[in-house]
């Protein structure tokens, strides 16, 4: 497989770098607004390969990647779907923040090409998005729902994309609420179908996920706590070995987990 990676000087881009390079994947473009020039192999740990990081999302043409891994920001996804779909490249994206415009430029990609993109890449965070789904479908309106995330202090937008995941997820499931952003001063009673959606922020954490069903006499709460952001990396690297080759539409983490549970033929 022939893989371009934008954002590959960032730290997830080194790592899906380094984790491709690992599984004898090729790395055919390697695109990022730093360290322009270096070998990308030679910034992830992996010795030289030969790629030098470019500035310039036309190289994605040229290059011709079976796939496109993206882990930029949500103001580049718009060209990064223009360019895929001229080289005919597969699309697996983990870029939050995104805004209904870039979302639909995701959507008009997939008519043309294979598109992925999840807010988390965590097979484990899909997991526990379905969890979510079925606890709020039995527990129902009496339960309260909070979802708290905890990020490191570098991080730039807030809350996370997998918090508002896993908040919508709940919503749906319920049939409707609305969301508030932390609580201050004198907010009263906590009205029918509020959804909290709260960050926090320090340190080094990687990613912490929890969503709480809180009922009268009981609580259930369901976590999931990311120890290494290898994880990430490896998959975005596993979907992109599962959609390349595939049709043109939409695909999620789901998508991926169904095709590998699927038995070998003998």
């Amino acid at each position: 497989m022939r893989l371009a990676v934008i954002g590959a000087s960032g730290r997830m881009g080194k790592t899906v770098v380094r984790l491709a390079t690992e599984a004898k994947i090729q790395i055919v473009c390697a695109v990022a607004s730093t360290d322009v020039g270096r070998d990308a192999g030679a910034i992830a740990g992996v010795g030289m390969l030969n790629v030098p990081i470019v500035w310039d999302l036309g190289a994605l043409e040229e290059a011709r990647a079976d796939v496109i891994i993206d882990f930029s920001t949500a103001a580049l996804v718009r060209e990064v779907c223009t360019r895929a779909v001229r080289a005919k490249s597969a699309i697996v994206s983990g870029t939050t923040g995104l805004d209904a415009g870039t979302i639909e430029a995701l959507a008009d990609a997939a008519k043309e090409v294979p598109v992925l993109w999840e807010p988390n890449m965590s097979v484990g965070v899909y997991v526990l998005s379905q969890l979510v789904a079925r606890a709020a479908e039995l527990l129902g309106p009496d339960f309260d729902v909070e979802v708290v995330e905890t990020h490191h202090k570098l991080k730039i937008d807030a809350p996370s994309g997998t918090a508002f995941r896993l908040a919508d997820v709940a919503k749906a499931a319920r049939g409707g609420g609305n969301y508030v952003h932390g609580r201050e001063g004198r907010p009263g009673p906590r009205p029918a179908g509020e959804i909290g959606v709260v960050a926090v922020r320090g340190g080094d954490v990687i990613g912490d996920h929890s969503v709480h069903f809180l009922g009268n006499g009981e609580r259930i709460e369901l976590s999931h706590r990311a120890s290494s952001r290898d994880l990430f990396a490896e998959g975005a690297v596993r979907a992109a070995r599962a959609i390349a080759g595939k049709p043109a539409g939409r695909y999620g983490l789901g998508d991926v987990l169904a095709w590998s549970a699927v038995p070998a033929a003998r």
